[in-house]
């Protein structure tokens, strides 16, 4: 009896594992035309679903022109062959990718082949629904032969005009010719040449190409984010300096003068506090696309290397020119992102500067109020003590005068008494007796409160 060894798997195992056969090479030979886009519609702030939803909405309504289905919701990759071309779409994070590839007429040139690409097939109401969303639109022609030769090289500048190109040796067996320009037609130009591939070299070496200028493009979508906030971080940077100075200076006052201005401490912290939520609401802007731009700008590199570039005479390499064009906007990113941190901790140190002064000037006048509850205590005291007597003369005299009332009755009565006699004898007994009994009452008070 076999046993099923399939039931003991985990439920990622297999979709994991064709994770790494979800993106294969498109087929092609020489002679090919092929049509390059990168849909880009996804934001910082979008839903990774909602960015799904838009491009499979996309797909499926291109697949309902020629009557093809359509892939489900959940599919990342789509390769059909629609008779008159054939099309992969692969999706990504940020965008999507679509390649149109189909065969030249045998008599084409390879010139007059840039005129008669796969886009020609695609229905223009379609094209409309990209409007402001095409981030690359790439043309190539994959050419059967070297393209050194002296008619190649007029071809070439027939191609891509008075700019400087790049070309190299790619993989031991083909060339790459492109100028990385957006011609009028809306298009950059790539020509690749099958010199002596092997099979599926042609392939990998179109697809690497094509990666090459769309993460190039995505890359540089952190620039435009690097330029708007150097200006910003420049006025945020000089009024944390200014604010540094106010602090010295006040420091400097507070220390030949009596006083500290609480509330002065109290404004430049609210200043501060601004400069900081001002300063996290560009990082919160920037620090997703600069991220994004390195990642993409390391998958850049990663694909040059794998085309193993051979410098061709007198002519610039692929790599050259992204050491040249594409490092600088990318330093750029990186400084920018840096800066953002720098100034982030400068604030945050600063900050807490502040704070801890104000904390100093809030304990000085604690102190200060501490004290002087001390010396009215004090004086409270002295006061009591100074009443003290007062109060048993007042209590005396009472009692003396009830004590009188008493005598005078008893004598009203019909008994031997003398109201003032006994009043006068018994006058220091009653002092002596309000004053023990004050002390006796205050003691308990006090051992009451230190208990």
């Amino acid at each position: 009896m076999n046993f099923n060894f399939s039931d003991l798997n985990n439920a990622l195992r297999v979709p994991l594992a064709a994770e790494v056969h979800s993106r294969p090479f498109m087929p092609l030979l020489a002679p090919e035309c092929l049509t390059h886009l990168a849909v880009y519609s996804k934001s910082a702030s979008s839903e990774l679903t909602e960015h799904q939803l838009v491009q499979h909405e996309l797909l499926v309504n291109l697949c309902s022109y020629f009557g093809v289905v359509a892939p489900g919701l959940g599919a990342k990759y789509f390769y059909h062959d629609f008779g008159r071309f054939r099309l992969k779409w692969e999706l990504h994070t940020e965008f999507s990718t679509y390649t149109f590839a189909s065969k030249p007429d045998v008599n084409v040139d390879m010139v007059a082949a840039f005129d008669h690409m796969p886009i020609e097939m695609i229905p223009h109401e379609w094209l409309a629904r990209l409007s402001g969303q095409i981030m690359v639109g790439a043309h190539v022609v994959l050419h059967a032969g070297s393209a050194q030769d002296e008619q190649m090289q007029l071809k070439l500048q027939s191609l891509f005009g008075k700019s400087m190109f790049v070309g190299s040796q790619v993989l031991s067996g083909g060339e790459v010719w492109t100028d990385f320009i957006i011609h009028p037609d809306g298009f950059s130009r790539f020509v690749l040449c099958d010199v002596q591939f092997t099979e599926h070299q042609a392939s990998r070496m179109i697809q690497r190409v094509l990666e090459i200028e769309t993460y190039r493009m995505m890359a540089l979508l952190g620039l435009p984010n690097a330029q708007k906030s150097a200006p910003e971080l420049n006025i945020i940077e000089a009024e944390l300096s200014t604010l540094c100075e106010t602090m010295v200076n006040g420091n400097q006052s507070s220390t030949t003068e009596p006083g500290l201005d609480v509330d002065g401490e109290q404004i430049l912290l609210q200043k501060i506090i601004a400069l900081a939520a001002r300063l996290e609401a560009i990082a919160l802007e920037n620090n997703y696309r600069f991220s994004a731009s390195l990642a993409y700008f390391k998958l850049v590199r990663t694909r040059i290397e794998e085309l193993r570039e051979k410098n061709i005479h007198g002519m610039p390499s692929i790599g050259e020119f992204m050491d040249r064009r594409l490092v600088p906007a990318m330093n750029t990113c990186e400084s920018v992102g840096r800066r953002q941190v720098s100034l982030a901790e400068r604030i945050a140190q600063t900050n807490d500067l502040l704070r801890t002064r104000v904390g100093i000037v809030q304990e000085q006048q604690n102190r200060q109020i501490l004290q002087s509850l001390s010396k009215r205590a004090a004086q409270q005291v002295l006061l009591q003590q100074s009443v003290e007597g007062l109060s048993v003369v007042a209590i005396s005299y009472y009692m003396s005068g009830l004590l009188g009332y008493l005598g005078k009755a008893l004598k009203a009565a019909g008994l031997p008494v003398n109201p003032d006699v006994v009043t006068g004898v018994a006058l220091p007994v009653i002092v002596v007796g309000v004053w023990l009994g004050l002390r006796r009452l205050h003691k308990k008070i006090s051992h009451r409160l230190h208990a």
